[in-house]
């Protein structure tokens, strides 16, 4: 049986079985990014401040730059509301009991209340069949107070995670994954209703901190539909010379090395070493990954897959892990949640 959380609703498509919580309403804008960087095992923790001005070396502050989205999409929720009544809703469906996936679940739930944007939460066992979580995409695709479409990934492997990411409606899939916003972000001169929030979180700050993209040289590390491909997608948009490092590269330290721009995204704790780097490259670390660590309050601990101790020493900037792009993503999804209300409602 699914169990289901709510927030303040009155829609009369929304299974009887989800139970509703409330959230005030507030404003946004339109941006956002996920991960951050500590060290694994041969890399000792040592973040600094966000900038060192004796090196020029800038730790990217995803939390902060998160904040900043977060309170802007606040007051326009809460302008929203005022002006039509309407709060933007977020759907999130997540299936099976995955540590990571519940506690990421709940930062988008915590912060959907923090900036007054409805949130409604499906909770599936990790056996359920493919047909009940269509479901709960149909009822949500129906109904009018649900502005986006969340399916947390990934899902159990019986599950066609490309049937389930299709039958969301395209103008609610704000996690940007439906194949034709996909499709769309891959041609030039299309624009996709929505880009996938990590990758769109890395761009952001990327902006954010005023790095330059425009003829420089971007090398990404992972090729996932998630962040790899799509993040590399964004720096072609922004005219950067794009290389992709994935499984089957050759000399991929070297290729590494050659970037003015690394993206790690590959799922590898501490992969990238700081001879991998280009002197003054700027790092945006997009592994979250688990190690072991007896020192630890838990026994674990999060790192990138970038080794920050090693890399503060070569790179100009760098997000941590945590406190990077992690904050970002969850922004960039409040941020196409109001987006996508503010279209369907018309308003501007």
């Amino acid at each position: 049986m699914a169990s289901l959380m709510f927030t303040v609703s009155t829609s009369p498509l929304v299974h009887p079985s989800i139970r509703h919580n409330a959230f005030m309403p507030r404003r946004c804008i339109d941006q956002i990014r996920l991960h951050t960087t500590p060290p694994i095992r041969g890399c000792s923790l040592s973040i600094r401040s966000s900038s060192s001005p004796d090196t020029g070396f800038t730790r990217i502050d995803g939390n902060k730059e998160a904040k900043s989205i977060r309170d802007e999409i606040k007051i326009e929720v809460s302008r929203m509301d005022a002006s039509i009544h309407v709060v933007p809703g977020l759907a999130v469906i997540h299936v099976g009991d995955r540590q990571d996936s519940a506690s990421y679940v709940s930062k988008k739930k915590k912060a959907c209340e923090s900036a007054g944007i409805k949130s409604v939460d499906v909770c599936l066992p990790g056996d359920s069949p493919e047909e009940e979580l269509l479901k709960y995409i149909l009822i949500f695709n129906e109904d009018p107070s649900i502005h986006g479409i969340l399916v947390q990934l990934p899902l159990p492997s019986h599950l066609n995670e490309h049937n389930i990411l299709k039958a969301i409606n395209p103008k609610k899939d704000v996690d940007g994954f439906h194949p034709q916003n996909m499709g769309l972000l891959a041609m030039r001169g299309r624009e996709p209703d929505f880009v996938p929030c990590t990758p769109k979180g890395c761009i952001e700050l990327l902006h954010r901190y005023n790095v330059e993209m425009e003829g420089k040289r971007a090398v990404v590390i992972g090729r996932s539909n998630i962040v790899g491909m799509p993040v590399a997608h964004l720096l072609q948009n922004e005219d950067a010379t794009v290389t992709t490092i994935h499984s089957k590269t050759k000399n991929p330290e070297e290729i590494a090395r050659e970037a003015d721009i690394l993206i790690a995204a590959a799922g590898q704790p501490n992969m990238v070493r700081g001879s991998w780097i280009k002197p003054g490259a700027v790092v945006i670390d997009v592994g979250i990954n688990h190690i072991e660590d007896p020192s630890a309050p838990r026994g674990r601990r999060l790192v990138g897959d970038v080794c920050y101790e090693e890399a503060c020493k070569v790179a100009s900037a760098i997000t941590p892990v945590p406190g990077g792009v992690g904050p970002m993503t969850i922004a960039m999804l409040l941020s196409n949640t109001l987006t996508s209300a503010k279209r369907i409602h018309e308003f501007e």
